[in-house]
């Protein structure tokens, strides 16, 4: 602590004593100031200044400080000064001292709270953020919530001082004006809860509930204004329309069907998007394919002899359009029929919030609808590069036409695409260069994780090229190469060529939000080109939604399934009450060989919060099932709140990763700590034994090591004999040590 904050402390711990030792905690009590009420006044009359100015001295140090007392001395202020006098000083010293009262918050105490509490702090700055000055408004508003808590907390928070005084000033004025009014009639109370009468609660609840209605009231004015150029239909063709036949537009027609909403799909492609078609089917079926492919290089040190593997691509490739074939059916339009569900093929486009035009091979046809869910999903993002135009790229949506196995393969982008991909195709027999811009593989993950997958990948002839920029592609040879540059070991950038047969883009994905005229009718995007939605998934349209990779920031299906979920309830049932989507619990699975899962935090989230966790580490060479097979490769790391078993985030690397993900994400939704993980009995000898074992680790970390002292004691005179004193002697010296 530096020494302005130590004397700001010490000085604050002085005024508290004097406060209670002198006995002003004592003496400040409605009573006490009933009888003194006529000697204050007529100490007023006799020295205006010192009184006024002693007044709102004391006023600003007790909100200050915090201390118990500012509405007894609110309502002395009305008896003396007048509801007129008495409002204007006390606002000023109220404000001031709340003021004060956040910078010594801030002072004293913002980083280390910062650290224990982040969470909440950064769902209170996101609300500043989002609704600016209106979000202090409305807390000084409502009498529900002590001021002096408003202070101290909103002084933690990035709010500038300026914005927190000036709010304050405003938004405890209804509040003071109906205590110092009270105190004109200060000899009448019989108590403080005299004061609110149920006229007065009444008027406290109005003031509370302003805010809310006020919000609100201008966010439906703000729509209002946008649909009041359109003329709105008197009836509807359905409740909903929903625009794209991906994994969230199939889920919100199901939920929307299931409840007997009449719902129509749009799609003007393949339904089923591009989990089923170009992405985690096939690419699933292609790791399959090719995981066997390595186990059979690997079968020797089982002391089974097979060989180097013989890869018929074209059955490689007959096996992933196998296994779309086969889950085709689950997301059919004869399924989706059968449920009841409207089914277009064709695109859409908004003519206005509640008119679809919608145009196939058919021709053309203008639906209406009560709202709109726009699942429009996502497609390959491909960069902007020099000579890239000049060659047919491959990208995880046209790579499943491949007829012959790519000899060269260059992949641009080593995230969860890039690395599955790049692996799968190593394992076919492809010789495979893997470019990323950051200094690690899976940039979302921490490096000790990154560092499994890239040491797997190196073994298996990946070549990896970290911290490595893409320039051009150049024609060498009569072929082509990826032209790249690095930092050289002497500062001076090293440029070389990586030549290729086949380049495969795979630097993340952009959402589809052109052609369906949400541009006209003002529905926003944000930086990174996804709709902007708030937390219940409505656009600045009141009937507009958006769910899947179009809305972001998860591009996962089940990310896509849980949002749709929410966006379809909350378009029915909205008017009665909405739900705001969390991915507090949102797993996430890279499919590489060994796998890796993740849910909740992982320590470089942690640390960009600034958010004081406990780590615990279970290395799975210890486990008796990876030793048995094998696969020792990897760890479980599991982050909980400093001293408690409250599981913040979980990450798994290793073979199965992401089967025993499963038990963490069910412990972190329902509020399941390591305490319970580790009473649960486990099959033996199983994976998921990894997952008690880990909370085991955190377990004896945490073990209470006085009792077990005492217990070491207590089975030692129980032995009794000679070595009862010795024993004891031996815990006495190891507890002194400790």
């Amino acid at each position: 602590m530096t020494r302005r904050r130590l004397i700001l402390a010490a000085l604050i711990a002085m005024i508290v004593a004097a406060y209670f030792l002198s006995g002003a905690d004592e003496a400040l009590t409605l009573q006490n100031l009933q009888a003194e009420q006529t000697r204050f006044r007529a100490w007023l009359a006799a020295e205006p200044l010192t009184v006024v100015g002693g007044f709102f001295l004391i006023y600003v140090v007790m909100a200050a400080v915090s201390l118990p007392g500012a509405t007894l001395l609110t309502v002395l202020g009305g008896a003396l000064f007048g509801l007129g006098w008495g409002l204007l000083i006390i606002s000023f010293a109220s404000t001031l001292g709340a003021t004060l009262a956040a910078l010594v918050a801030r002072t004293l105490a913002r980083a280390p709270l910062e650290r224990r509490f982040a969470p909440q702090l950064e769902r209170i700055n996101a609300g500043i953020e989002r609704e600016g000055p209106f979000y202090l408004f409305t807390l000084r508003l409502i009498p529900l919530f002590p001021f002096f808590v408003i202070n101290l907390v909103l002084g933690l928070t990035r709010m500038r001082l300026w914005t927190f005084y000036w709010v304050s000033q405003l938004g405890m004025l209804p509040g003071t004006a109906v205590f110092v009014n009270a105190g004109r009639e200060l000899g009448n109370l019989e108590s403080l809860s005299g004061i609110l009468s149920p006229g007065l609660i009444g008027s406290f609840a109005l003031i509370g509930l302003f805010p809310w209605l006020a919000r609100a009231g201008v966010a439906v004015a703000k729509r209002r204004r946008l649909a009041r150029r359109y003329d709105r239909p008197t009836a509807f063709d359905h409740d909903i329309v929903v625009i794209g036949g991906g994994s969230a537009g199939l889920v919100a027609s199901y939920i929307a069907a299931a409840v007997k909403a009449k719902v129509a799909l749009v799609e003007r492609d393949r339904l089923g998007g591009d989990c089923l078609n170009t992405g985690c089917v096939p690419s699933k079926a292609l790791i399959r394919a090719a995981r066997a492919a390595s186990e059979v290089r690997g079968a020797s040190r089982y002391g089974v002899q097979a060989g180097e593997p013989e890869i018929d691509f074209a059955a490689v490739m007959g096996h992933v359009h196998g296994a779309i074939r086969e889950v085709e059916p689950h997301d059919s339009r004869e399924r989706y029929e059968g449920l009841g569900v409207d089914v277009m093929a064709g695109d859409a486009r908004l003519e206005d919030p509640w008119r679809v035009r919608v145009t196939g091979r058919w021709g053309e046809r203008v639906v209406t609808a009560r709202h709109v869910i726009i699942a429009s999903g996502a497609r390959p993002r491909v960069p902007d590069l020099p000579g890239l135009d000049a060659i047919e790229v491959l990208t995880s949506d046209n790579l499943w036409r491949l007829e012959t196995l790519p000899e060269r393969l260059v992949v641009l982008g080593g995230g969860s695409i890039g690395c599955e991909l790049g692996q799968s195709f190593a394992r076919l027999g492809s010789r495979v260069e893997l470019v990323e811009m950051d200094d690690q593989l899976l940039p979302r993950e921490d490096r000790d994780v990154a560092a499994e997958v890239e040491a797997r990948l190196g073994g298996e002839g990946v070549g990896v090229h970290l911290a490595t920029r893409a320039r051009r592609v150049v024609t060498v040879d009569g072929g082509h190469a990826l032209e790249v540059e690095r930092p050289g070991d002497d500062g001076e950038p090293v440029v070389e060529r990586l030549g290729f047969s086949h380049l495969l883009v795979a630097v993340g994905r952009q959402a589809n939000v052109s052609g369906m005229g949400l541009e006209a009718l003002g529905v926003e995007t944000r930086e990174d080109g996804t709709l902007a939605v708030d937390e219940t998934l409505q656009s600045v349209l009141p009937n507009v939604w958006a769910c899947g990779d179009v809305a972001g920031p998860f591009q996962l299906t089940h990310a896509s399934a849980h949002q749709a979920w929410h966006a379809t309830v909350n378009a029915l049932f909205g008017e009665l009450k909405r739900f705001r989507v969390s991915y507090r619990a949102l797993p996430a699975v890279t499919f590489t060989d060994p796998e890796v899962a993740r849910v909740g935090l992982n320590e470089r989230e942690a640390r960009k919060r600034s958010l004081d966790v406990e780590v615990t580490r279970y290395a799975l060479s210890e486990l008796d099932r990876a030793i048995a097979e094998g696969e020792t490769d990897g760890f479980l790391k599991v982050l909980t709140v400093p001293g408690k078993d409250k599981i913040l985030g979980a990450t798994i690397v290793g073979q199965g990763a992401g089967e025993m993900l499963a038990e963490f994400t069910l412990a972190m939704t329902h509020g399941i700590g390591l305490n319970k993980l580790l009473g649960t009995i486990h099959s033996y000898p199983t994976r998921s034994e990894a997952v008690k074992a880990t909370a085991g680790v955190w377990k004896n970390a945490h073990k209470p090591e006085r009792l077990l002292g005492w217990l070491e004691r207590y089975f030692a005179w129980r032995r009794g004999g000679s070595t009862r004193v010795a024993a004891m002697k031996t815990v006495d010296e190891s507890m002194r040590r400790s």
